[in-house]
């Protein structure tokens, strides 16, 4: 073990992290992670490691390099805590084999199966996708983007899932898998159901979104000895705020979710949708404080409701309030290191938005199979069965033009950008959200499908263009002098 000690303490660069990650045995790494004083070694070199690597990056603006820092920082972190509150070595096992190895390659090189990847193919693979078991949910909470109920029986077999996560692994790399739904908790096929799913693949993570209200002591007790999965579950806010758009005496079963997922050390995060109604509240010290330090959550995610499904434009956030939610998570990723991630406020630290199979992004695939840019994103290119039968393979996915046309857009917005100047407000990455109509030209110059009727109502609906336009621009005055003041300032000369 000294020799090993003296190994890290001599890891000066991000080639010497990787290489010394990469030849490490797991149990050597395992034994590292499971000691408190040797964990704290390692991740103070990973930490000085990612520091270095991202504030010499001239690529991107300063501010960019120091958010990409911070966020990572805070990952760290994450990891930390789930590490020294895992009661069991299937837990830690994932952090062994799959998420402390991959940390220095997130930080900045890639593998040689991606170089290989990417000369064959002419693109890069993407580094996961979000896949929907089921539709069926046991709640109906107002703004759903799935427009789920307890009626809905549509599903995938357990056979296509598992083609999908064997694939992906094999063909990318891919270990990083999100579920979400309906509620994926409920989503059983042949008998089989996640954590058959998760037993089957423990060359991935899975982390699902779920309402929570199903995760009782006996489910809490299987997560943990399966040890690959993590759920992010869904909070509006306090009690008040949950009940009020998820149901009576939900909160309360989420709370008791949480104890038992502590009681067998399963890492968890929480998974807030943004509305109108809850945006100033979720943008204060106390709703934070209250989940990371006494909820004891890893991580959490924010999702600006998408006026898509049961959602409409008036329970958006309003412009003042996204900037205000910006500045607030920022400040806590810095100071607190609070691992918060907002899948729009966020974009400074993504290079602007992930969808259709990006570099470092991914793309969905719901209950019918149908295969879309972005769970928000609800226009379809086809189907994973029908690419099946014709003997094609996620890859072929990537290839599909719409796919192409909005990674075109995304690298005109500044995405692959090796001059910082050429890149856009990334304060306002999100196509479909942020700049409606240039999304909807690219949608309606391909051969694409609404994947329900409020897809369907949406793309046609002028009035709601003409919401979305002038939402967008409002936002746009609001985080347009951001951009110009706090980043684009930052670039070096």
């Amino acid at each position: 073990m000294k020799n090993i000690l003296k190994k890290i303490r001599n890891i000066t660069t991000l080639s010497k992290l990787n290489k010394f990650l990469s030849n490490t045995k797991p149990k050597v790494i395992g034994i590292l992670i499971s000691n408190d004083f040797t964990r704290k070694i390692l991740i103070r070199v990973i930490d000085s490691q990612a520091k270095k690597s991202f504030l010499k990056d001239k690529r991107f603006p300063q501010k960019v390099n120091l958010e990409r820092y911070y966020i990572t920082r805070a990952l760290i972190n994450s990891l930390d805590c789930a590490i020294s509150n895992a009661k069991n070595k299937e837990i830690k096992k994932p952090f062994t084999e799959l998420v402390i190895p991959s940390i220095s390659k997130m930080i900045g090189s890639y593998e040689k199966k991606e170089k290989k990847f990417l000369e064959k193919h002419k693109i890069y693979p993407t580094n996961f996708i979000t896949i929907s078991p089921g539709k069926f949910c046991n709640l109906k909470c107002k703004g759903c983007y799935a427009n789920s109920d307890s009626a809905s029986a549509e599903k995938l077999n357990f056979e296509i899932v598992d083609r999908i996560i064997t694939e992906k692994t094999k063909e990318w790399g891919s270990w990083f898998t999100v579920v979400s739904g309906g509620e994926p908790f409920a989503w059983k096929s042949k008998g089989k159901d996640l954590i058959e799913l998760a037993k089957k693949h423990p060359n991935n993570w899975f982390m699902i979104y779920t309402n929570g209200t199903l995760i009782t002591d006996k489910l809490a007790k299987k997560i943990a000895k399966v040890g690959n999965i993590s759920p992010a579950i869904s909070v509006e806010g306090f009690e008040k705020e949950t009940d009020a758009r998820r149901g009576k005496g939900v909160y309360k079963k989420i709370m008791e979710a949480m104890e038992n997922l502590q009681k067998y050390g399963v890492p968890y995060g929480i998974s807030v949708t943004a509305t109108k109604e809850n945006a100033n509240m979720i943008a204060t010290n106390n709703f934070w404080n209250y989940y990371f330090k006494n909820k004891k959550i890893s991580y959490a995610w924010i999702f600006q409701l998408m006026p898509i499904g049961r959602g409409s434009i008036k329970m958006m956030i309003t412009p003042e309030q996204r900037k205000k939610l910006l500045l607030k998570t920022n400040e806590l990723i810095r100071e607190k290191k609070y691992f918060i991630a907002d899948f729009w406020n966020s974009g400074a630290i993504t290079s602007g938005c992930i969808s259709a199979g990006k570099k470092g992004g991914y793309f969905y695939i719901e209950w019918n199979g149908n295969i879309t840019p972005c769970v928000f994103n609800p226009y379809s290119i086809g189907n994973i069965k029908d690419y099946y039968k014709r003997g094609k393979t996620l890859t072929d996915v990537l290839k599909h033009p719409l796919f192409r046309k909005i990674r075109k857009w995304q690298k005109s917005y500044g995405a692959m950008q090796t001059n910082p100047r050429k890149i856009k407000n990334w304060l306002m990455p999100c196509p479909i959200k942020d700049h409606y109509k240039e999304m909807k030209k690219i949608l309606t110059s391909s051969k694409v499908t609404p994947i329900d009727c409020f897809a369907e109502q949406a793309i046609k609906d002028k009035k709601y263009e003409e919401e979305m336009d002038k939402m967008d621009k409002k936002v746009q005055e609001k985080l347009d002098p951001i951009w110009e003041d706090k980043y684009i300032s930052t670039i070096e000369e």
